[in-house]
């Protein structure tokens, strides 16, 4: 451990046997104090928050990953895919006078063709022009390209001309080709999905990355994650932020042992932290780990806690427990109950203001 800290104290790279290590350890407090100091030296006190909302065009999907409790077959009873104008008149009824960003992920439905996903796009933004569109997955790019024959640069700048801004970083899962297959990871493999993300840097989009954890995956997999998204962040510097997301149980009444511990969570935010060092930064998600714990992380080195989302639907499909979004005060209270300074920020982490 004292290796390890001299080596993150000195701003020198760890490596996969340093994060192993670190999993194995039971020292949680030191694992934190170290993500904390790393968090410290890039964003100082600042924590980050938007006002946006979640947006769900369709949940018809062509897939059957093992962990989704959000997908339908067209026709099933709940299956659903909104034009542009039935998504605007959902916003309309919904919207608060802060937000900043929509954030849009679904289904891969091969029902429709790329022009649907493209008409979505173009509608809300010739509506709401001065909000951000954070849409599709790199998942979701790569079934673009299927069912259009175009190559990921081609759907890339046709969806940035309709007015997508950025892309999320779901369909990540674990990046892992063993992985995909045992949980039937029915969509872009490793290689395809850091592929589009290189492409989308490559054409200027800063973009977002997540890791699905808590399920199968060993703690090695985990990191080697880590290691695949640093390596791609060392050639293209494009990537915002990395949202480590505990996997939710398909059940509410999921007993303890099918969730992820505090003891776990906290730990792979820490070592998120540590290991993702060229990462600006690394967020809290409320909506999978809790509004405490969400507190705690933040002296675990997160620097970042999403955003008010107004209502999330994909983990509270699967089981999640706690709220389905919150207002910009209980953020700014929930930041500010850890001793932090809230920073209301746009997309790109351009400071709205200072709380």
């Amino acid at each position: 451990m004292a290796e390890i800290a001299e080596k993150v104290r000195n701003g020198q790279r760890l490596s996969l046997e340093d994060g192993m290590f670190l999993y194995q350890s039971d020292d949680l407090l030191t694992i934190g104090q170290l993500a904390n100091e790393a968090n410290q030296r890039k964003n100082g006190n600042n924590v980050y928050f938007i006002e946006n909302m979640t947006l769900y065009f369709t949940n018809v999907c062509e897939a059957h990953c093992a962990f989704c409790n959000y997908r339908k077959d067209e026709g099933q009873e709940g299956a659903f895919t909104l034009t542009g104008e039935e998504m605007i008149d959902y916003v309309e009824k919904h919207i608060t006078p802060g937000v900043r960003e929509f954030h849009i992920t679904g289904g891969h439905n091969d029902k429709v063709p790329f022009q649907y996903y493209k008409d979505c796009i173009r509608a809300l933004k010739n509506k709401y022009p001065h909000i951000t569109i954070k849409a599709y997955t790199a998942a979701e790019i790569d079934f673009f390209s299927r069912i259009s024959g175009l190559s990921y640069k081609e759907v890339l700048q046709e969806l940035r001309e309709a007015g997508l801004d950025t892309m999320p970083g779901g369909g990540a899962e674990i990046l892992s080709d063993h992985y995909r297959q045992k949980m039937r990871v029915e969509k872009a493999t490793l290689d395809q999905w850091l592929e589009v993300h290189r492409t989308a840097h490559q054409l200027g989009f800063k973009t977002h990355a997540t890791m699905l954890y808590g399920s199968i995956e060993s703690q090695e997999q985990r990191l080697q994650h880590m290691i695949y998204l640093r390596e791609l962040q060392d050639e293209t510097n494009g990537f915002m932020v990395f949202i480590p997301l505990a996997v939710q149980p398909i059940s509410q009444s999921a007993g303890i042992k099918r969730r992820t511990s505090a003891f776990d969570d906290l730990k792979t935010i820490a070592i998120s932290r540590l290991m993702v060092d060229n990462f600006p930064h690394v967020k809290a998600y409320f909506i999978n780990i809790g509004t405490q714990l969400t507190q705690l992380a933040l002296s675990f080195g997160a620097s970042d806690v999403h955003g008010t989302l107004v209502r999330e639907r994909i983990s509270h499909s699967a089981g999640a427990l706690t709220p389905a979004g919150l207002t910009r005060d209980e953020l700014i209270w929930l930041v500010k109950g850890a001793g932090r300074t809230p920073i209301e920020r746009d997309t790109f982490y351009n400071v709205i203001k200072t709380y």
